[in-house]
């Protein structure tokens, strides 16, 4: 059974002439963008990267089980800009490609009864969790599991790709992306994000010096590198400049949250202490961007609705930080509620208006589970 998605010759040179719509993109804030990412020390290619910058979130995951070759191919092949990974390690210390180090509902475990004894619960993060979990196995071991739908509910259609690919390593997803940049004559860029970097240094199975350790074995490690490292954690991308020169970007979440570095080591700073003009500053000084979830570039109200946008695009931009919120999903349950259609959460949405309401802010860019659309929507923004 192949792990490599077949696309057919006229669906990619659909996707394709999509791509090259977008490659030129002017939309609000756009060019001022591109003339941030000239003379700023450590932005490196990022300047170089289409605006908006379309980012496959964990592959193209609105249409194949997230973290699998065959999520990263489609993505790749629908024209996304960056594919994106999330890293856990294995008991032995590989790192492979999941959202959370919990597999329960992205592998087949449950059906192995072998592994029955391994369900546990743990506590990550400060939350209590109650699952099968990767530093419990051996890389042999997870590789006799299968990728299945994390979320089947919302996306029934995805549950028909459940037991075709494996979890894949990174150091797969390194060679993939190899092979596939000669194939295209350009590099395939890779959005990598450490995952419960505490958590597992904890463990004894830190995850930066091995995350360095292999970009350093595929040459991805300098300031131009086609990669971009990314963490909730600022701790795990201090350390990793450090330790590779490869950009970087703080990953922010909900205002009243705290990294769990923070957490861990006392510091009283929240997110919303971290997107002041200070804190912005801070966070410049060791990374050359944020992801901000796109509610704090436009926050909602009580109803779900969008209200008026932040100014976090502007603040960030003024201290050279690029901004690639997330994420953007086509079905109704994820959309603010004044784009969606319809009383089927599971149905698609306005999701062009969406796109076209953030794209509007000056973001430099956006996580979607849905590439070809984000691509299609960013091409509306430019047309009008």
């Amino acid at each position: 059974m192949t792990e490599r998605a077949r696309t057919s010759p006229g669906r990619r040179a659909l996707l394709g002439a999509a791509v090259l719509g977008t490659a030129a993109l002017s939309v609000p804030g756009a060019a001022h963008a591109a003339e941030r990412g000239r003379g700023q020390g450590g932005r490196g290619p990022l300047r170089d990267l289409p605006v908006p910058t379309v980012i496959g979130h964990r592959g193209a995951s609105g249409y194949r089980p997230e973290h699998t070759l065959g999520s990263y191919q489609l993505a790749l092949d629908m024209g996304a800009h960056i594919v994106e990974q999330d890293l856990v390690p294995t008991k032995d210390g590989h790192l492979v490609c999941r959202h959370e180090n919990d597999i329960s509902a992205t592998t087949d475990v449950a059906d192995h009864p072998e592994f029955a004894g391994r369900r546990t619960t743990r506590t990550i993060d400060g939350r209590s969790q109650t699952g099968w979990f990767t530093e419990d196995f051996t890389l042999a071991e997870l590789k006799t599991l299968r990728a299945t739908e994390r979320i089947p509910g919302n996306r029934p259609h995805n549950t028909l790709y459940d037991g075709r690919w494996t979890v894949p390593t990174f150091d797969e997803v390194l060679r993939w992306a190899d092979k596939e940049g000669r194939e295209r004559g350009r590099p395939v860029w890779l959005y990598v994000e450490t995952k419960h970097p505490t958590y597992f240094r904890s463990l004894g199975l830190g995850l930066e010096e091995p995350l360095a350790r292999l970009l350093r074995r595929h040459g991805r490690h300098r300031a131009h590198s086609p990669l971009i490292l990314q963490s909730f954690e600022p701790g795990s991308i201090r350390r990793l400049a450090r330790l590779v020169d490869t950009p970087r970007v703080v990953l922010l979440s909900g205002p009243s949250t705290r990294p769990w570095d923070f957490v861990e080591s006392g510091d009283p700073r929240t997110v919303a202490d971290l997107v002041t003009p200070a804190g912005l500053k801070w966070i410049a000084s060791f990374t050359q961007g944020i992801g901000p979830t796109l509610d704090l570039v436009i926050p909602r109200d009580a109803s779900g609705r969008l209200t008026a946008p932040t100014t976090l695009v502007r603040d960030a931009h003024a201290r050279g930080l690029l901004l690639h919120p997330y994420t953007m999903r086509n079905e109704n349950a994820f959309l603010p509620a004044d784009f969606r259609r319809g009383s089927d959460p599971n149905a698609y949405g306005d999701v062009f208006g969406a796109c076209a309401a953030y794209f509007a802010t000056g973001i430099d860019g956006l996580f979607c589970d849905h590439p070809d659309t984000a691509l299609l929507a960013a091409a509306d923004v430019a047309g009008r």
